[in-house]
């Protein structure tokens, strides 16, 4: 192989590890990427593939926030659901059961500098949260949620309708700090 050849090739090389190396980010990135290239994997235990889901019909965000869905959904414009939509399923970071369970709702599009450059609306009646650790990324859901599962974070998103929780245990390990509910926060009774 010429000179020439083998300094392209390490090149490549370098710009492919670049590349995936500036996927990987820290957990306070509070941003992530979302490309439309995915690639999807099984676990082991053949219960979840693990993919993200970016899409704009209704019936592909319900679907893929469904216990058999995606571990991450991005909505690519504004989407109305006409019926009530359940969050279910348990998914782990790379689909490795060892990492942190976590799921989360993409309301929102970037630059390849991860600046947000717009953000969506979700509509619907009602949200359930029933997967740990799911976040609501940007943008507005418009309806109530309710949430039975722990972790539940609003990351610069609104809800505009009420939330809420199955119990106060729930609402303690919530974050929502970063978010807006434009209804009430309360507690089942």
């Amino acid at each position: 192989m010429s000179l020439l050849k083998k300094k392209l090739a390490a090149g490549a090389a370098v710009v492919a590890l670049g590349g995936f190396l500036g996927a990987c980010d820290s957990a306070e990135d509070t941003t992530e990427e979302v490309t439309e290239e995915t690639e999807e994997t099984t676990e082991e235990t053949g219960d979840a593939v693990t993919a993200a889901s970016i899409t704009d019909q209704a019936d592909e965000v319900v679907a893929s926030l469904s216990e058999d869905g995606n571990w991450i959904t991005a909505i690519t414009a504004d989407v109305t659901v006409e019926e009530d939509i359940t969050v279910a399923g348990t998914f782990h970071d790379g689909g490795d059961e060892a990492e942190a369970e976590y799921r989360k709702l993409a309301l929102y599009a970037q630059d390849e500098d991860r600046n947000v450059t717009d953000e969506y609306t979700l509509t619907v009646p009602m949200m359930t949260v029933e997967s740990p650790n799911f976040r609501i990324q940007n943008g507005t859901v418009d309806g109530d949620v309710y949430v039975d599962a722990e972790g539940f974070e609003l990351a610069g998103s609104t809800v505009t309708g009420d939330v809420t929780f199955a119990s106060q245990e729930l609402q303690d390990a919530a974050m929502m700090d970063e978010g807006t509910v434009e209804g009430e926060v309360t507690v089942e009774e």
